[in-house]
C-alpha cells in the first residue's frame, strides 16, 4: 500500500512540473487552442475518431489531475464537434476525470485529513449519508466552487463512488451545455470573462435552485405517496396531541400551550410516566435511605463508635411512595390542564395520519407526537413464567425484604438496586451477561465499581449466562459459566436486561409507521416517522433511554410539528448518570467509544483520593477521565466516578455545548474545599502533557542564568 501511494504522488509530481514547465500549460491556453482551432477542425474531418478519442483522454487527465484549461477545453468542445456531440464527450470525460481525482483523493488523502479532524469528517459524513447526493448537486450547479476542489474534498469523505459519479454526471450537464453552447463562438472569444458574463453565473446560480425545488418536489410526491389512502379532515379538533404522559408527552404538551397551540394529551394510567412512578423518583428515594444505613456501618471511619439504625423495610417503601406522591403536582392533571393542556384519560388508537380514537370517540389532530415510553424487556428463559421475579415496574409494591436477592443485569438500574438491597441487608447476587457491569462505560470503570459493589457484599458474576429458572421445592437460577452450569437459590428476581419500546395496541402496526430493528420507532433527524405529521419522543424511539433525553426530544417534537422551520436534533453533547455509590457519570465520549470511532485522543485523569473535600468526606473513591482531541484543547467528553459525579459532569456539559476546552475549566475560579476542584484538577494533569521538555529546558536554563 505504501508502495502504491508512493508511486502514485512520483507520477502527480512528474506530471504536474511538466504541465508548469510549460509542456501544457501552454497547450491549454485560450490563445493556443483558437490559433489551431482551424487545424483541429481539419483533423476531426479527416480522423473524426482518433481526435475524439485523444481530445476525451486529454480531458479526463486534465480533470483528473486538477490542471487549469477545463473551461477552454469545454469550449473547444462546442467549436470541434458542435453542440449535441460535443456536449456527449464533455459531459462523461468530465465525470470520468472527476471520479479518477476522487479516487486518487480518496487513496492518497482520506487515512491522513480523518485522522486529523475526526470529528469534523464524523459528521460530514453523517450528512452525506442521508443527503449526499443532494448535497453534491447544489456544489456542482453552482459555480462558486471550483470542481477540482469538490472532487478532492468529496474523496475524503465516505460518500459511495458510484452516487458521486452520477451525481456529477447528471449535476454538471446543465453547466457543461452552457460553456459546450457558448464554445460555438470559440474564435470570436478573447477572454474568459466574457464566458463568465453575470448573465451567465446569473444562470448557474438559478441552476443551483434545482436541487433544493427537486427535494420540495420529492417531499411533495412521498407525502402525496404516504397519505394517498386516507381523507384529510376539513377541520381539526386540535393541532397537536401528545400520546403518553410521561417526560416526552409533558414537554411536548407544554410547549404547545405556551405558543397558545390548542394541545391534547392522552395518558391511559399515571401522570408522569415511568421517571415519576417506577424509575427515576421511588429509584433515588431508595438508595438515599440505603446510603443512610450505609453510613451506619462507616462510622468508625468518622471517628464515631457506634450508630445505631433500626428500620424497617415496608416503612422505606411507603416513604418512596410519600415521595412520589410530594412531587406528583409538578405532572399533575390539574397543573396542565391549568396551562390550556387537554388532559385526556384512556387508551389512544390512532385510525389515520390525524385521527384517533379515544374512549369510542374519535378526535382529528393535525399533528401526532408519539411519546409512549418503554417497558421492561423480559427475556425468553425457560421457567421464567413461573419464576418469582420482579422488574423496575412493580418492585415497588414490595414491602419485605427479600434474603436471597438475584439481579439479572449489570446495567445501570442493575447496579443501583444491587447496591441498595444489599446495604438494607439482602444476600445479592448480580448477574452479568458480558465481562463487566456498566459495559457501555470504560473498563477502568466497571472495574471500580465492581470492587466496590463486591466490598459491600455483593457477588458479582460476570460473563454468566442464565439459561434457566426452576421453581420444585426451592427457586433456583441456573447459569451457564465456561461450559459448566452453576445453580443459585434465591427469594426474589429482579430482571433488569433492557427495556422494549412500547408501540404495540394502538394503531401503529395497521397504520404501518416504520420501526427499527431494536423496535424502536424509525424516526429522522427531524424527529417525523414515515408520516412526516407524526412525531416520536423519548425511550419509544431512543436512541438514548434518559428521562432529560426524552424532554430534549421533546421540544424538537413541539416547535417542528407546529412550526413550517424543521430543526434537527442535536445529540452533540448528551450526558448520562449511573446513581450508584459512587456515582458514575459521562458526557460524550469515553476512551472505549473514542478507540471504536478511530478518534486520535488523549486521556487526562486525576484519581478524587487526592482531593482535599473528598478527604475531609471520606469519600475518596474515584476518578475523573476526560478524553481530548489528540494535542488539542478540544474536550471530546469526560467521564467522572465520585459520589457527587452528576452534579461534577456538568461544568464538561456546560464546556462542550459552549466550545470551551480545558484551559476554560483551568482558568476558572473553583471553591474551595469542594468536589468541583477536580475538574480544575483534571484540567492541570492535561495541560501538564500539553507543556514542551525543550522550552522547560531552556527555561530552567534561563532562570539559572538570572540567579548568576
Amino acid at each position: 500500500m505504501k508502495q502504491s501511494k508512493l508511486f502514485l504522488i512520483v507520477v502527480i509530481i512528474i506530471a504536474v512540473t511538466l504541465f508548469y514547465l510549460n509542456v501544457g500549460s501552454e497547450y491549454l491556453s485560450l490563445s493556443f487552442l483558437k490559433e489551431k482551432l482551424v487545424d483541429f477542425q481539419t483533423y476531426y474531418k479527416t480522423y473524426p475518431v482518433s481526435v475524439i478519442l485523444i481530445y476525451f483522454l486529454i480531458y479526463v487527465i486534465a480533470t483528473a489531475f486538477s490542471f487549469p484549461g477545463a473551461v477552454v477545453l469545454t469550449l473547444l468542445g462546442g467549436a470541434l464537434f458542435g453542440s449535441w456531440v460535443g456536449l456527449i464527450i464533455v459531459s462523461f470525460a468530465s465525470s470520468l476525470g472527476s471520479l479518477v481525482a476522487f479516487f486518487i483523493s480518496r487513496f492518497l488523502l482520506r487515512n491522513f485529513f480523518v485522522s486529523k479532524f475526526q470529528k469534523q469528517f464524523g459528521i460530514i459524513d453523517q450528512k452525506l449519508a442521508n443527503e449526499g447526493a443532494l448535497y453534491l448537486a447544489s456544489l456542482r450547479l453552482i459555480p462558486v466552487f471550483p470542481f477540482f476542489m469538490i472532487n478532492i474534498v468529496m474523496g475524503l469523505t465516505k460518500i459511495n463512488a458510484w452516487t458521486f459519479y452520477w451525481v456529477s454526471q447528471v449535476a454538471m450537464l446543465p453547466g457543461t451545455a452552457v460553456f459546450v453552447f457558448a464554445g460555438k463562438e470559440f474564435s470570436q472569444i478573447s477572454s474568459l470573462k466574457g464566458i463568465l458574463s453575470p448573465g451567465i453565473i446569473l444562470a448557474f446560480t438559478l441552476l443551483g435552485l434545482l436541487p433544493l425545488i427537486g427535494k420540495f418536489i420529492f417531499n411533495q410526491i412521498s407525502k402525496n405517496k404516504v397519505y394517498k389512502k386516507f381523507q384529510r379532515p376539513k377541520s381539526f379538533d386540535y393541532n397537536l396531541v401528545a400520546i403518553g404522559g410521561g417526560s416526552a408527552g409533558l414537554v411536548t404538551s407544554y410547549i404547545g400551550a405556551m405558543v397558545k397551540s390548542k394541545v391534547g394529551l392522552i395518558e391511559k394510567h399515571k401522570m408522569g410516566g415511568d421517571c415519576l412512578n417506577t424509575g427515576c423518583v421511588p429509584s433515588k428515594a431508595l438508595i438515599k435511605s440505603a446510603k443512610i444505613v450505609h453510613y451506619q456501618k462507616r462510622a468508625h471511619e468518622f471517628g464515631l463508635n457506634n450508630i445505631s439504625v433500626d428500620f424497617n423495610f415496608s416503612d422505606i417503601m411507603e416513604h418512596v411512595q410519600n415521595v412520589i406522591k410530594e412531587i406528583e403536582p409538578h405532572d399533575s392533571v390539574k397543573r396542565y390542564q391549568a396551562i390550556g393542556v387537554d388532559c385526556l384519560v384512556g387508551e389512544a388508537k390512532i385510525l389515520d395520519p390525524w385521527t384517533i380514537e379515544l374512549n369510542g370517540k374519535k378526535i382529528t389532530t393535525q399533528n401526532i407526537v408519539i411519546a409512549t415510553g418503554a417497558r421492561p424487556f423480559i427475556p425468553n428463559i425457560p421457567g421464567i413464567k413461573e419464576a418469582k421475579y420482579v422488574t423496575s415496574d412493580n418492585l415497588w409494591g414490595l414491602r419485605s425484604l427479600p434474603k436471597k436477592f438475584v439481579v439479572l443485569g449489570g446495567g445501570p438500574i442493575g447496579v443501583e438496586m444491587a447496591q441498595a438491597f444489599a446495604r438494607f441487608g439482602s444476600e445479592v447476587t448480580l448477574i452479568e451477561g458480558s465481562d463487566r457491569i456498566l459495559n457501555k462505560e470504560d473498563p477502568q470503570v466497571s472495574i471500580l465499581l465492581t470492587k466496590t459493589l463486591q466490598a459491600e457484599g455483593i457477588k458479582v458474576l460476570t460473563s454468566h449466562k442464565v439459561i434457566a429458572f426452576k421453581n420444585d421445592d426451592e427457586l433456583q437460577l441456573i447459569c451457564e459459566y465456561q461450559s459448566q452450569n452453576i445453580a443459585l437459590n434465591y427469594d426474589l428476581a429482579l430482571v433488569a436486561v433492557g427495556r422494549k419500546a412500547n408501540t404495540q395496541g394502538f394503531g401503529m402496526e395497521e397504520l404501518g409507521i416504520r420501526l427499527r430493528k431494536n423496535g424502536t420507532i424509525d424516526a429522522n433527524e427531524y424527529l417525523q416517522s414515515n408520516f412526516p405529521n407524526i412525531y416520536a419522543c423519548g425511550d419509544v424511539t431512543g436512541p438514548y433511554q434518559l428521562t432529560h433525553m426524552a424532554s430534549h426530544q421533546a421540544w424538537y417534537c413541539a416547535v417542528n410539528s407546529l412550526s413550517p422551520k424543521k430543526f434537527k436534533v442535536d445529540y452533540s453533547v448528551v450526558p448520562w448518570c449511573t446513581y450508584s455509590d459512587p456515582e458514575v457519570a459521562t458526557v460524550g465520549e469515553n476512551e472505549t467509544s473514542a478507540r471504536e470511532k478511530g478518534l486520535d485522543f488523549d486521556v487526562s485523569e486525576y484519581e478524587l483520593s487526592d482531593l482535599d473535600r473528598a478527604i475531609t468526606d471520606g469519600e475518596k473513591i474515584g476518578m475523573i477521565r476526560v478524553i481530548t482531541l489528540k494535542g488539542k484543547d478540544q474536550i471530546l467528553g469526560a467521564t467522572i466516578v465520585g459520589t457527587q459525579a452528576s452534579i461534577m459532569i456538568m461544568e464538561f456539559v456546560s464546556a462542550m455545548k459552549n466550545k470551551k476546552g480545558m484551559n476554560s475549566i483551568l482558568g476558572t475560579i473553583h471553591v474551595y474545599p469542594s468536589f468541583g476542584e477536580a475538574n480544575k484538577y483534571v484540567a492541570g494533569v492535561w495541560k501538564r502533557s500539553q507543556v514542551n521538555e525543550k522550552i522547560l529546558n531552556l527555561l530552567q536554563k534561563y532562570f539559572k542564568w538570572l540567579r548568576n
